[in-house]
């Protein structure tokens, strides 16, 4: 009864095609967001921090990225990891070796290396689609392993391809407690969500959903798909590369080239997939499904065990959560292609009628 449109009316285009036309969505939206920079950083403990919320958001962040060229571009991307591991080091590149370099130029100028190396990857996609264009993607994935691996430039001269980064600071703001570094992603994530909800909203946004729907009849209106399918690639990579910043400045602290393997670009698409695929509100149910599935089984599986009398173990937890993905994203393929967010939708839809179905 409370989620209606009665007495909502639109008296300009503008108000028309907002964001959330319904206000009720509106407020539900920024008291959310004003939950997550009040409420949060008072209640949340510091190891939901570390182990759930800080990893949520950089994965949201990278799922975004993902879907603006997976979802609406319909371009598959099987190196999306490889793109976080160039913002990454780019970012520390231009962190370490230039005096003075601000966070926030450092992870921007990373970011905008990984729209590059994107665009470089994605000129086959003006040839090949599906498949091919998957494989094609899947070359960026092993061409970074070897680059962090074998030019000792790129990783300030480490033999084994470790970097590290400390003292980090925005306008003159300390970034190393935990509460400090989930508002920093947080903040992050919020602009470029935003951002990003108005892009896809756009003539540019149109023009790659044409291309997601056939390109041939795209091409015949007057969309060029190689402006199209290329900025989709430096769009999606530019936001996955930022993320990719965030995962390693952040997040990790320390890291190396196994931690952006194939195993990661999996899982991105994974999170697309189940989140729903097109769909910016589907970034962020992929990203809380895939991030908190394996602490809920860590957790529930040996209760389970318990109560049946069998221990398991934790490698048997872990085989047990490669079977729970990959059962998953088969049942979403065939029950529900568009994801969470296709049930978030019709959930709300439904509320709009009820309790009078017609």
């Amino acid at each position: 009864m409370f989620y209606r449109e009665n007495g909502q009316f639109k008296t300009s285009y503008s108000a028309d095609s907002q964001i959330f036309p319904i206000a009720q969505d509106r407020w539900a939206v920024l008291l959310l967001i004003a939950a997550a920079f009040v409420l949060v950083p008072l209640l949340g403990s510091e190891y939901m921090f570390r182990a759930i919320l800080i990893p949520f958001l950089i994965m949201a962040l990278t799922a975004l990225g993902v879907n603006i060229l997976v979802g609406y571009c319909g371009q598959i991307s099987l190196g999306s990891a490889a793109f976080m591991a160039v913002g990454a080091y780019a970012a520390f590149n231009f962190f370490v070796r230039i005096p003075g370099m601000p966070l926030l130029v450092a992870l921007t100028l990373g970011g905008l290396c990984s729209a590059a190396f994107g665009i470089l990857f994605g000129l086959p996609s003006l040839r090949v689609k599906g498949l091919y264009l998957a494989v094609a993607t899947l070359a960026a994935q092993f061409f970074s392993d070897w680059m962090f691996l074998r030019i000792k430039w790129l990783t300030n001269d480490s033999p084994s391809g470790s970097v590290s980064v400390s003292g980090l600071q925005v306008f003159g703001l300390p970034i190393e407690s935990p509460v400090s570094k989930y508002l920093f992603c947080l903040s992050i994530l919020v602009v470029l969500a935003l951002l990003a909800k108005n892009l896809v909203r756009s003539a540019i946004g149109r023009e790659w959903m044409a291309i997601r729907d056939m390109d041939v009849a795209a091409s015949v209106i007057g969309i060029r798909p190689m402006y199209a399918k290329l900025s989709a690639f430096a769009v999606s990579s530019f936001i996955v590369g930022v993320a990719g910043g965030l995962w390693g400045f952040v997040y990790l602290g320390a890291w190396e080239p196994a931690a952006f393997s194939v195993d990661l670009s999996f899982k991105l698409l994974f999170m697309v997939i189940i989140g729903g695929m097109g769909s910016i509100m589907g970034s962020f149910f992929g990203a809380g499904f895939i991030v908190t599935l394996p602490i809920v089984l860590n957790q529930l599986l040996p209760w389970v065990g318990s109560l049946v009398g069998v221990q398991i173990s934790t490698a048997g937890i872990s085989h047990a959560e490669q079977i729970i993905f990959g059962a998953l994203i088969v049942w979403f393929l065939i029950v529900e292609p568009h994801g969470l967010a296709k049930l978030w939708s019709t959930g709300k839809q439904k509320l709009r009628l009820w309790p009078f179905p017609h």
